[in-house]
């Protein structure tokens, strides 16, 4: 990670429930340097004109910046770029902690969301895999709850979570996506947008890659 990036991108399909990992585009990197310019380069190709926000064609990116997870002061924070669920246009929203850095220590870039899972489901991410995992037991309760459900089930203490509550699974159109309790992406209501089509309630979750 010497210039910042991990180089990988990864894909998640919740329709038929498969990741694939994909080099990231450093012309891109580039051009449109920092999570936002990434996120807003690969939006305009992933989306197409006209797509409802509250439907599985959207699509729901996270990204980090080349500074995220180095020593470079106050470059923790990640991105979610979507359609927003409350506007209709653009949307970057923004939360800080720990969550971000876990992103690019797990060994990604960026992620990139799309489909529609038959069931409610979350994204564990560590040590340069993923793994889609059954949420059922996370539907209705509140981000502090899920966070401490999420540690509990997967035994990981220092696991780094981001998720919705139930003003998400409701599509509320203010609902936020929340990460160590009180970091919260708000901007736009894109945690109406995590859960439209059960795109997961508590997704994506990368545990630490270092214990």
């Amino acid at each position: 990670m010497a210039d910042g990036y991990t180089h990988k991108v990864l894909r998640v399909d919740l329709s038929t429930e498969k990741t694939s990992i994909e080099p990231l585009n450093m012309d891109y990197a580039k051009q449109f340097i920092g999570g936002k310019g990434l996120g807003a380069r690969y939006l305009f190709d992933e989306l197409k004109p006209g797509t409802d926000p509250l439907s599985p064609e959207n699509v729901l990116t996270v990204w980090t910046g080349p500074g995220v997870g180095t020593l470079v002061p106050l470059t923790s924070r990640y991105v979610i770029v979507t359609k927003s669920p409350l506007t209709g246009t653009f949307l970057d929203s923004y939360a800080g902690g720990y969550f971000g850095p876990e992103v690019k220590y797990a060994g990604f870039d960026g992620l990139i969301i799309k489909g529609k899972a038959k069931k409610p489901v979350y994204l564990w991410l560590t040590d340069g895999k993923a793994e889609i995992r059954d949420a059922k037991n996370l539907w209705g309760k509140d981000t502090y709850k899920t966070e401490e459900l999420i540690r509990k089930e997967t035994g990981e203490k220092a696991a780094r979570v981001a998720c919705i509550g139930p003003a998400g699974e409701k599509l509320g159109l203010i609902s936020s996506v929340t990460s160590d309790l009180t970091r919260t992406a708000g901007r736009g209501g894109p945690g109406a947008g995590s859960w439209y089509g059960r795109r997961a309630p508590s997704a994506p979750c990368p545990c630490p890659s270092r214990r």
